[in-house]
């Protein structure tokens, strides 16, 4: 099975955030290597502890891909 291959425009319309599973989508990391890489803090980008969820910021994702920020329209 391949695994998916995001787009630039995929990650952007995520939002402002998404879950550890989509984000580890978008970074090509497996669910399980995820929740790992969270748990001893070296996840790739900042994630946030929400209750009991994880949030990880879109922005970040991005940033880390070297994407250059979005021209926002007004």
């Amino acid at each position: 099975m391949s695994k998916r291959v995001w787009t630039v425009e995929e990650v952007r319309r995520l939002g402002l955030a998404t879950d550890i599973t989509t984000a580890a989508s978008v970074l090509q990391i497996g669910r399980t290597t995820a929740y790992g890489l969270v748990k001893a803090g070296t996840f790739p980008v900042k994630v946030l502890r929400i209750g009991k969820s994880y949030v990880v910021p879109v922005e970040g994702l991005l940033t880390l891909l070297a994407v250059e920020p979005a021209q926002e329209r007004l």
